[in-house]
């Protein structure tokens, strides 16, 4: 941390959006009150606001969302050209919102993520770090496969060597300062929860308690979550690709002892069948086989993607409205 005093900081709330249009405008109302209340007590500075991401909804978000940052300048619009994905929604917000914000925060708009956190928020910033992690304190209000599968993916990224914060999703704060480092990298592979902590900035932790969604249903997924936990342990560690060499090198080792005791056998005359051996051997090396070229393909998969360059994101169009100017 610094000893450096702050100033009272301008924030914005980046949230994005994928067929939100249940609860948009609840969220809306929530985090313009909030950033009301907030400027009231001086905890921000005027200019703060609440930047809203489409990520390609397909239903009436977007024609929500307009109709709000026309009703209050306080609220933003970036409207991604397509569906980007979580990760790059959440980035493509970060990094609009840095060129006029002092601090950005990240949060979903179901509201599920106590926005009264912000203040403690905003009091380690003013402390001097330069991100802050939300972290729900349990997962009570996750169903036992949910919190089965969320306790085993965050000990295997431990096991995997990765620095991502346990039950911490997206809900943090980053300066100005750790937002213009992190536009510096470049990968496709997103994984911000991971990426983030391997910076190396002055970091704190807020707890928080995690809500009932407001309306509507989570956009999501089984398998947009599996897709995350993938791209997660994919990009933030080698050590897949390191266990199939030494699973390798266990599975050669075994082999020779059976070549051994084969010959062995047959030196002796021994007249063994030896059909279970066989299938189970051959099972074995070719279900380790066939995994390990499973796991090999998606690192070079994800190299493939790497060496396209392509953009993590489009902006179709931005509304951004100031003192006495608007983009659009």
């Amino acid at each position: 941390m610094t000893d450096t005093k702050r100033e009272i900081p301008i924030l914005y709330l980046v949230v994005p959006c994928y067929n939100e249009e249940e609860v948009v405008e609840k969220s809306a109302a929530v985090m313009g009150e909030k950033e009301a209340r907030l400027e009231r007590e001086g905890k921000i500075a005027p200019g703060s606001k609440v930047m809203f991401v489409n990520d390609g909804s397909k239903d009436d978000t977007l024609r929500l969302l307009h109709e709000i940052a026309a009703k209050d300048k306080r609220f933003a619009v970036v409207n991604l050209a397509g569906n980007y994905g979580h990760q790059s929604a959440i980035l493509a917000g970060m990094m609009t919102a840095r060129a006029h914000a002092d601090v950005v925060v990240t949060i979903d708009a179901d509201l599920q993520q106590d926005i009264e956190a912000l203040d403690l928020f905003l009091e380690s910033y003013m402390a001097g770090c330069e991100v802050v992690y939300g972290v729900r304190n349990d997962r009570r209000s996750d169903g036992m496969f949910k919190k089965a599968t969320a306790t085993a993916y965050y000990n295997l990224m431990h096991l995997l060597g990765s620095r991502v914060m346990t039950n911490h999703a997206d809900y943090r704060l980053m300066s100005k300062k750790a937002l213009d480092a992190l536009s510096e990298y470049q990968e496709t592979n997103l994984f911000l929860r991971g990426l983030i902590p391997t910076m190396g900035f002055s970091s704190d932790v807020v707890y928080f308690d995690v809500k009932a969604r407001e309306a509507g249903q989570s956009k999501y997924t089984l398998s947009k979550m599996l897709t995350l936990a993938l791209d997660g342990i994919t990009s933030m560690s080698v050590r897949p690709l390191r266990l199939i060499g030494g699973l390798g090198f266990f599975v050669f080792f075994f082999s020779m002892i059976m070549c051994v005791i084969s010959l062995v056998d047959w030196v002796r005359g021994n007249n063994v069948p030896g059909y279970t051996t066989t299938m189970i051997v051959s099972l074995l090396i070719g279900g380790i086989t066939l995994l390990s070229l499973g796991i090999i393909g998606e690192y070079i998969g994800k190299i493939y993607l790497e060496t396209k360059h392509r953009p993590r994101y489009i902006i179709d169009t931005l509304v951004w409205r100031g003192e006495d100017k608007e983009e659009q």
